[in-house]
């Protein structure tokens, strides 16, 4: 089910995520039809739940087989049965192919679907009969232990660092704040640089988008300083003059997206933006949405 990019995002984080941990597939293709599964994980039988300790919540649905189903919308009753029977056929055939070999399956290890979606109506998770379970956040709901189905409402989730990883996949004000608390974890975590590298993608894949929404647009504003911050990053690595370039090209994209064309005027305010200090830069990026054109020219005209 493609939804490039936020699709495309979504399942290169979760792969990057969770490589270190297991076989991970994306786009792996249901026999039954031309379908497919977002991402499977296979974990390594070497890896512990503590070593999974530091992905918190998805760190918590990875210890088993698992497929993640991520929505960038809220989802459907249709979308869930699809995703139920998409693991329905998957257990059959591995079943099938367990006979063949002339061995058995147990059913630890067939995978549960986590599906991910921003929000989901009280009706929704009546009518599947989907209820909270101890040992679990808020908003992580099952269907029962059979139906091996797990439905995360992102936005029902606790802000909390152990849910973190899971809600950069959420949609405005939370996963606005979720990128916020990513970028502020310590330079030397072992996911942050690689998260906000798929990040900087993202921002750079919706611009060149042609269907951007009012959502898109105030992410990418929000991705932005993400951006800045790996390139001021690159700075104490020595490398100034990719540095002074790269800050240009977020000031043209960012000018070009926010008021639709980099007339002369604009063109002549660049190089002032690009010699701010990193806090100054990195302030203005942010609030460069709610500037106006006059407000920009004012400030930065010479």
């Amino acid at each position: 089910m493609t939804r490039f990019p936020h699709d495309q995002f979504a399942k290169d984080y979760l792969k990057e995520l969770l490589t270190p941990f297991g076989v991970v597939e994306t786009s792996r293709n249901v026999v039954a039809e031309v379908r497919e599964f977002d991402v499977w994980f296979t974990p390594y039988s070497s890896v512990t739940s503590a070593d999974t300790e530091r992905l918190g919540l998805l760190g918590q649905c990875a210890a088993i087989p698992s497929v993640f189903e991520p929505f960038r919308n809220a989802v459907t009753p249709d979308h869930i049965r699809d995703c139920m029977g998409k693991l329905y056929y998957s257990h059959t055939e591995l079943q099938r192919q367990a006979k063949r070999e002339k061995t058995r399956i147990s059913e630890v290890d067939l995978p549960t679907v986590w599906i991910l979606t921003p929000t989901a109506s009280a009706s929704i998770l009546k009518g599947f009969k989907a209820t909270l379970e101890d040992g679990w956040p808020p908003g992580v709901y099952f269907q029962g232990e059979y139906h091996k189905t797990g439905i995360v409402v992102i936005h029902q989730l606790p802000s909390t660092p152990e849910t973190l990883w899971v809600r950069v996949l959420g949609k405005g004000r939370v996963q606005k704040q979720a990128i916020q608390e990513l970028n502020a974890l310590p330079v030397d975590h072992p996911s942050r640089s690689e998260a906000l590298l798929l990040l900087a993608n993202l921002r750079t894949n919706l611009l060149i988008s042609q269907n951007v929404n009012k959502e898109d647009r105030e992410l990418i504003m929000e991705l932005s300083p993400v951006l800045v911050q790996q390139l001021e990053a690159a700075t104490r690595e020595g490398i100034q003059t990719g540095i002074q370039t790269g800050r240009r090209d977020v000031v043209e994209s960012s000018l070009l997206f926010r008021y639709g064309v980099l007339d002369e005027q604009l063109l002549a305010i660049i190089q002032p933006i690009v010699e701010l200090p990193t806090t100054d830069f990195t302030r203005l990026l942010m609030q460069l949405s709610n500037l106006s054109r006059e407000e920009l020219l004012a400030r930065f005209g010479r």
